[in-house]
């Protein structure tokens, strides 16, 4: 877990895939301390910390956490009001339009009740390997996609894009089970493609703008070349 950026009202770590921010709520749903995130950042510096937002276990990316009850007031407050920008980066099966707004409201996962959501993209890249990954067609096609979502719902990306038709590959909740083979097993490139890319946020002390960003990683890094190189054959 590596440190992106730290002051002295909050800090920014990259998160694994794989590590849950918090203790999950159900204590059926048994997790080592070591894999989640307010426990190693606790120990990472040394004093309490409070989560600010969420990423999946299975998302990477930047997070955040304050280091007072206050900061976590202020952060947290900038969340709630959509006054941060979070860029994502996605693989989805198939070729999505150049750009788009998903505008689908999702049930909230406490209730059941359906509230307001919504999601911008735009498609980066695409690749086609020409193999049939399931019934329906004679190849698989997937897209690479720069996604900012405009509230912060429940699984909001993975289940906005399963709902157009476009789930996320190696997603095991919302994704398509034949896809997700396909790109662990031939592709060589495992798990949720899903990446917390970008937070850009006003520092609520300084007023000056902050923008985190997750660093490189070999999973990644594949997938740039793998899309870079159907660009360059093109």
């Amino acid at each position: 877990m590596k440190l992106l950026y730290q002051d002295e009202h909050f800090v920014a770590v990259h998160k694994p895939s794989g590590y849950h921010v918090h203790p999950p709520e159900d204590p059926r749903i048994k997790v080592a301390k070591d894999h989640i995130c307010l426990y190693r950042v606790r120990d990472m510096m040394k004093q309490y910390v409070y989560p600010v937002h969420r990423l999946d276990a299975a998302t990477s990316g930047v997070l955040l956490f304050a280091l007072s009850s206050e900061a976590a007031s202020k952060l947290c407050h900038l969340f709630a009001q959509g006054e941060t920008e979070k860029v994502y980066h996605a693989v989805a099966r198939g070729w999505t339009p150049q750009e788009g707004r998903i505008d689908l409201p999702l049930e909230l996962d406490s209730t059941g009740v359906p509230v307001p959501a919504s999601t911008l993209y735009q498609r980066l890249g695409t690749i086609e390997f020409p193999v049939p990954v399931g019934k329906k067609f004679k190849s698989a096609r997937y897209s690479l996609l720069e996604v900012r979502p405009l509230t912060g719902r429940y699984h909001q990306i993975r289940r906005h894009f399963n709902r157009i038709s476009h789930p996320l590959l190696g997603d095991a909740y919302h994704g398509d089970s034949h896809h997700n083979r396909f790109f662990r097993e031939t592709v060589g490139i495992p798990g949720l493609c899903l990446r917390a890319s970008k937070l850009k946020i006003t520092h609520p002390w300084s007023g000056a703008e902050v923008a985190l960003l997750a660093p490189e990683c070999e999973k990644w890094d594949k997938i740039q070349e793998l899309f870079a190189s159907q660009r360059e054959q093109a």
